[in-house]
């Protein structure tokens, strides 16, 4: 891997495509489920089980698709990537009945495997050498503002167009946008590998910073914390707007979630700052406990609105610094060698956690009510507390050396 920096201008915009990918594919949908379940006469925890599988679906082919970015190039991958997201969301645009909006919705999580965060990661490592780490947290911070502008952005389209026709637009936008964008930097990419090629050093490390005994160990660790923690972030994310308005926020709840995106900007930015020091075991650990903090803190404080602004701000803290670690802690661990296929199993263990969460999250509300069921939403958040600081544990033994471990990668 040579040493050359990702230009400013590749960075950027990849972090314009990564603010539309989750615009488009992931934050627009709980702001279109009311329009989307009247139409289909749905309950609306149908639709988001509806999400919830096809999220599943996509974390069942992210190995796949990082596997191909390593072999392809994730620039290349990522330029079929923003066609086909494109494709299903004119299919979801167009879907006549529920079976055609659920294959059509699988098909838009299927797309996202190869256009958001893992695919972009893997093309961060490939063009911008060893300083890799870095780029991942400007691109976290560029990125954040998805939430901040997608969630206004749609409810603001969706007052004068239906949602058929909201995704229509989005399908254009990825057409417009992020398909040029991502075929500029598959061709950045290819130059960056003959000039690296050139170099014994472009190869780079191999290793990683665990011993060849702990790897499996700390592996499955890794994607039981990340699992964890996608559960968590997942179901509340997907319900953050009707979840405040349940609580009695009524039209407060919107304004207050609008801080989530600056909460994540101002996490990647502090981390960018004076975070570089810190192994990213240790901001995987913060970021983990971040996140039950603020379920803490709203349910202690509810219906407060500073209390709901607090809560807000801890997830949005803890998200941002979960995205970051999401490509820096496979990178720190087990260096840069199939490192697209080590962030595709990142993916599926978050994916397969994600996909069952928002319709756990809905199902539970209903049944139990909201605030028992954040209760039990904080209590998954401080299992993977847990599994992230057992990898400090075995990191910090001597080598050879060996010490019990409970399996802690299950939900």
């Amino acid at each position: 891997m040579n040493d050359r920096k990702i230009p400013a201008a590749a960075l950027w915009a990849l972090g314009l495509t990564q603010i539309i990918g989750y615009g488009t594919l992931y934050y627009s949908f709980s702001i279109l489920v009311p329009s989307i379940a009247l139409e289909f006469a749905w309950p609306e925890q149908w639709v988001f089980g509806a999400l919830s599988a096809s999220l599943l679906v996509g974390g069942l082919f992210a190995p796949t698709a990082g596997r191909w970015a390593d072999r392809f190039g994730a620039g290349r991958v990522m330029t079929f990537g923003s066609a086909a997201a494109a494709a299903a969301l004119v299919a979801c645009a167009v879907a006549p009945g529920r079976a055609a909006f659920v294959l059509a919705l699988m098909a838009m999580e299927l797309a996202s495997a190869f256009v958001l965060y893992s695919a972009a990661f893997v093309a961060i490592v490939q063009i911008g050498g060893a300083r890799a780490q870095r780029s991942i947290t400007h691109l976290t911070l560029i990125a954040g503002f998805a939430s901040t502008l997608f969630w206004p952005l749609t409810a603001a389209l969706h007052e004068y167009l239906t949602w058929r026709e909201v995704y229509l637009v989005f399908a254009g936008i990825n057409v417009a946008i992020c398909l040029p964008i991502h075929a500029w930097l598959a061709r950045l990419s290819h130059r960056t590998d003959e000039s690296a090629s050139a170099t014994p050093a472009a190869i780079g490390p191999a290793g990683g910073a665990i011993a060849s005994g702990d790897r499996s160990r700390v592996f499955l660790l890794m994607l039981g914390g990340f699992a964890l923690e996608g559960f968590v972030l997942s179901s509340i994310l997907v319900h953050m707007v009707p979840l405040t308005t349940a609580l009695g926020l009524g039209s407060a709840g919107l304004v207050v979630t609008t801080l989530f995106g600056p909460s994540q900007v101002a996490s990647r930015l502090i981390n960018m700052l004076f975070g570089g020091r810190l192994a990213q075991t240790w901001l995987a650990v913060i970021g983990a406990t971040l996140l039950p903090l603020g379920l803490v803190v709203l349910l202690a404080t509810t219906p407060s609105v500073p209390g709901a602004i607090a809560f807000v701000i801890l997830f949005g803290l803890g998200s941002g610094l979960a995205s970051i670690v999401g490509g820096t802690l496979p990178l720190e661990l087990f260096g840069r060698e199939r490192y697209g296929a080590r962030l595709g199993w990142v993916t599926a263990a978050r994916q397969f956690s994600s996909a069952l969460a928002p319709f756990a999250l809905a199902m539970a509300m209903a049944g139990m009510g909201v605030q028992p069921s954040l209760w039990l939403a904080a209590a998954v958040g401080m299992l993977g507390i847990l599994a992230f600081s057992a990898i400090i544990l075995i990191r910090r033994q001597p080598l050879g050396a060996a010490i019990p471990l409970v399996n802690a990668n299950s939900s």
